[in-house]
């Protein structure tokens, strides 16, 4: 459809007949549009049905960061992340004079968090007891499993600062750090494929008994480091070897393993992605959480209802608003300001990101303007997409899904509001032009 540009009569009287903003859209015009009577209306009332489904699997090891922690959500329940990761060292050359000083790992905030920071977290470093390799041979999932040796090469307890610029530092084992030294300085170890079968790799496990927060942490600047020490003729010099975080090798032997346990009983009902649970059975709400694949379906069954009314028509514009359910939110289990959107078939296999006409990503954008009355919602321009379907002759099964962005490497969690009540938490608003209504 072409862009119309200039219809500035148009524009008055669409205003007059809604107080709602009409964005820029694409419809058709002709000579019989403009020299017609046109009755521009809004559209509320098209049904708008909403499902909770579920990922069996996100990929993770091609997350943006290491994500660390554990907390218990009042809605999904125990929400847990750990890090599993392949180290090498920067060099395999350690001098024969030198003599081993302490090792340690230091963990360095991204920026990211989920929950409530003021409580304390724990992390414990252990060594894992296979490769890191994935079952695909491609990637490592949410849900892959490596093993691990039970007994700690360190751990922590602290509070977490997720905006400082200061690292953690999770003093390790004397007993790995010698070793490592003497395999290094020894020439028993001088290559990567002999320190990953010497190291296999390490995993970064929150505290079982831990309710606070999961903590983002960068992979590219966070490093195992060993200490050591030469002596010169008055003084001892201190060297460093770091053992940084392989991202480089395919498959990359890094991922972020997310779980939930004790979840709520709606949720427990997804066992696997072709499974979608109205929200009319879930107590009027769906579900999203990113790390875990809780995400919302939604569907527009009686879209070409439009073609009932009488006359030619043509579509203007087309919004879709989401409530998230009140109570639901506080400042820990925050809203983030936009979600994204993604297009997925009846058997719920994501396809593609939606796009708008300029061919940018479309976005759920969260609307506070009427948050101290307690009305805040999500507003998604679907013009384009609404357009599609009303064009599409053959019904296909595929249906939009809300995603937080960025979603295999946060935990962000909404509950959202469905279509019954009356104050409906899913709306969609067509803006409608009509004309010719007696032909």
């Amino acid at each position: 459809m072409r862009k119309l540009y200039g219809l500035i009569a148009l524009l008055t009287l669409m205003v007059s007949c809604s107080d709602d903003t009409i964005n820029d859209s694409d419809f058709v015009a002709g000579g019989t549009f403009t020299d017609s009577n046109v009755r521009v209306v809004l559209i509320d009332t098209m049904n708008v049905e909403t499902y909770t489904t579920k990922f069996d699997s996100l990929v993770t090891s091609q997350a943006s960061r290491m994500l660390i922690g554990k907390y218990i959500d009042p809605v999904f329940g125990a929400v847990k992340s750990s890090s599993f990761a392949e180290i090498l060292p920067n060099s395999y050359y350690i001098d024969p004079d030198a003599v081993y000083d302490s090792i340690g790992f230091f963990l360095k905030y991204d920026n990211y968090y989920y929950n409530d920071t003021l409580k304390s977290n724990t992390i414990h470093i252990k060594e894992l007891s296979e490769l890191l390799y994935p079952a695909d041979g491609s990637d490592f999932y949410n849900t892959s499993k490596v093993g691990f040796l039970e007994e700690d090469l360190g751990s922590l307890t602290y509070t977490p600062r997720p905006f400082e610029t200061d690292s953690l530092y999770i003093k390790l084992s004397d007993i790995l750090g010698a070793d490592i030294f003497e395999q290094l300085q020894q020439k028993n170890i001088t290559n990567t494929e002999e320190f990953r079968d010497y190291l296999h790799g390490i995993t970064l496990q929150p505290g079982e008994d831990d309710d606070g927060s999961i903590v983002g942490f960068s992979f590219a600047t966070s490093v195992m480091r060993m200490y050591y020490s030469i002596s010169e003729v008055e003084s001892r010099t201190q060297y460093t070897i770091d053992f940084a975080i392989n991202t480089t090798s395919i498959p990359i032997p890094f991922f972020n393993q997310m779980s939930v346990v004790e979840t709520n009983e709606y949720l427990k009902t997804l066992t696997d992605r072709e499974v979608a649970l109205n929200s009319s059975e879930s107590d009027n709400q769906s579900f999203i959480q990113s790390g875990i694949g809780y995400t919302t379906r939604i569907e527009f069954p009686n879209l070409k209802t439009l073609f009932d009314i009488q006359g030619q028509g043509t579509l203007l514009n087309a919004v879709l608003k989401i409530k998230p359910v009140l109570g639901s939110y506080n400042d820990e289990l925050a809203l983030r300001d936009n979600l994204s959107l993604f297009v997925v078939d009846q058997n719920n296999d994501l396809t593609e990101q939606l796009m708008g006409w300029d061919s940018s990503a479309i976005q759920a954008t969260l609307n506070r303007d009427g948050e101290e009355y307690n009305d805040i919602y999500y507003e998604i321009p679907l013009t384009t997409y609404i357009e599609t379907l009303l064009l599409t002759e053959r019904e296909t099964g595929d249906a939009i899904i809300l995603l937080p962005e960025n979603y295999n490497s946060t935990v962000d969690r909404f509950v959202i509001m469905g279509n019954e009540g009356s104050d409906k938490g899913v709306k969609l608003e067509l803006t409608y032009a009509i004309y010719d209504e007696d032909e």
